[in-house]
């Protein structure tokens, strides 16, 4: 699946949105992906997390993970389908006042060999906090994975992180916003508040 193909079934869920957000992370944007909207159509979750595990199993080997786990709530839905697609177990660590945690009877086995998966990565901080309580938890991350890297491989989450499209996205801190997009409305369009 070529980066336009992935690109072009974004269009087809109206996902790829254009105009002036603020992402999850605080910063701002000119674009935004929202893969809940990818995601909503079975088949088209199945050909992306089919091409994303077959990007996997090129750069990892065919066994190299026991365990898949996401950060809730964006990742859940990719994570899922990815390990099903690679015959894997799927858990979650959701946030509990702040923190990614473990809970709904979910444990990391110690030494599991784990893979990351996200559904959209810009900074990495998300992907970096998520690892940290796989960790934490007695797990042994491998590598990351996501649908969109919006930083243009630039993100670095402390693990290798293969993407199934890698888009350079301009992001800027509140107060460098160009006036060009300060001129527009700003929409905050993703799941949780911004950090402080």
């Amino acid at each position: 699946m070529t980066d336009d193909d992935v690109l072009a079934e974004f269009r087809a869920a109206e996902a790829l949105l254009e105009g002036h957000f603020i992402l999850s992370s605080g910063k701002h944007s000119p674009a935004y992906l929202q893969c809940a909207r990818v995601m909503m159509d079975p088949a088209r979750a199945d050909r992306l997390c089919a091409a994303l595990a077959d990007k996997l199993r090129i750069a990892h080997g065919p066994d190299a993970f026991d365990l898949c786990i996401s950060p809730a709530m964006g990742g859940v839905i990719v994570g899922y389908e990815v390990a099903r697609q690679m015959s894997l177990p799927s858990i979650f660590a959701e946030r509990v006042e702040g923190e990614f945690t473990f809970r709904r009877g979910f444990e990391v086995p110690q030494g599991a060999r784990c893979l990351m998966v996200e559904d959209v990565v810009t900074t990495g901080l998300s992907s970096r906090e998520c690892i940290a309580a796989i960790t934490a938890a007695g797990g042994n991350v491998i590598a990351g994975a996501a649908l969109v890297d919006r930083s243009g491989g630039n993100a670095d989450i402390g693990v290798p992180l293969s993407a199934l499209v890698s888009l350079t996205v301009p992001v800027y801190d509140a107060e460098q916003v160009p006036d060009a997009l300060a001129a527009l409305p700003a929409i905050k369009p993703g799941s949780r508040g911004l950090k402080t």
